[in-house]
């Protein structure tokens, strides 16, 4: 018997700065009743699903706070929790999240599985994070997510859930070959991801018209080359006067993209992911233990190698 999960990704458009989080709830509550009414028992939501994309400005320190969740459910977004709940919907959320740790605090760029009965099935805290850690006046916009979060600290770790293995990842992860291999040597037969991605890349502007290419393609090759279905949702569309990528997609483990947003707003896509295609791929061309040569792999774990060109 085939093991079915209708799968939701659950694309958002812009967030305004001052879009007050009860406004922003309500949003991803429309979108659960909709991929609810669709069938849907898993809804993947986008990196930062709460908030409008904060690094793109300079920020003091009690503006900055204001973006952080400080619990999970908090007060604002327990309804969200409840409303999946009765419609027996998990889902996974991206949020920026504070947190006392090792006796201080800390901040993380995260994203949490959570199952049809509320409860948390994982968490993940993003691990490569893009962008400077101090202002650079000369960008149309900053992007200061190493100024604002910390590199994530629990890993590249897979759940139990919906019926098979599932993995997290966000956003710039997903451009990261080792992001998959690690989720895929751990079994993932699920990757969920969110990504909030402007359009234009102030450092190589030439490679503007290329981030739709760029997004698909990375985790296209992720799926294929590890036989696992990746879901990536975007946060999409003019956020702020930042122009953000939508192409929110569910990708199947032989690399085809099986839906796809068309718009650049709040959008809902179902796809019946049968978590046995897996086996496809991973019994065949890519058989880790027929045909994987870890021993010839160590450069890539070697802190010391790569180009600084």
């Amino acid at each position: 018997m085939s093991r079915i999960v209708m799968t939701a990704a659950a694309q958002m458009g812009p967030i305004a700065r001052t879009e007050p989080r009860t406004a922003v709830v309500e949003r991803l509550m429309a979108l659960l009743h909709q991929a609810a009414a669709r069938g849907a028992e898993l809804v993947v939501f986008p990196e930062l699903a709460l908030t409008t994309f904060f690094p793109r400005w300079h920020l003091e320190d009690a503006n900055l706070e204001t973006f952080f969740e400080t619990e999970m459910p908090g007060p604002e977004t327990r309804p969200l929790f409840n409303a999946a709940k009765r419609l027996g919907l998990g889902f996974c959320l991206g949020y920026a999240e504070r947190v006392a740790e090792a006796g201080r605090t800390r901040h993380f760029n995260t994203a949490i599985l959570v199952g049809p009965d509320g409860s948390l099935l994982g968490k993940y805290r993003k691990i490569h994070l893009p962008g400077h850690a101090e202002p650079e006046p000369w960008r149309p916009f900053q992007h200061l997510e190493k100024r604002y979060f910390e590199v994530g600290n629990l890993g590249f770790n897979v759940f139990d859930g919906f019926g098979g293995k599932v993995g997290l990842c966000i956003c710039n992860d997903r451009r990261w070959p080792e992001t998959y291999r690690v989720l895929g040597l751990k079994g993932a037969e699920m990757i969920l991801l969110g990504y909030n991605t402007p359009m234009h890349y102030p450092l190589a502007p030439e490679h503007d018209h290329l981030q739709g290419f760029h997004n698909h393609l990375c985790m296209q090759a992720g799926a294929y080359q590890n036989g696992a279905w990746v879901v990536g949702v975007a946060k999409a569309g003019k956020e702020e006067g930042c122009d953000l990528l939508g192409q929110s997609c569910i990708i199947a483990p032989t690399g085809e993209i099986v839906a796809q947003a068309s718009t650049l707003g709040d959008e809902v896509l179902v796809h019946a992911c049968n978590l046995d295609r897996c086996q496809e791929i991973r019994a065949n061309i890519f058989n880790f233990t027929l045909h994987r040569q870890p021993q010839h792999y160590g450069v890539i774990a070697e802190a010391s190698r790569g180009s600084a060109a």
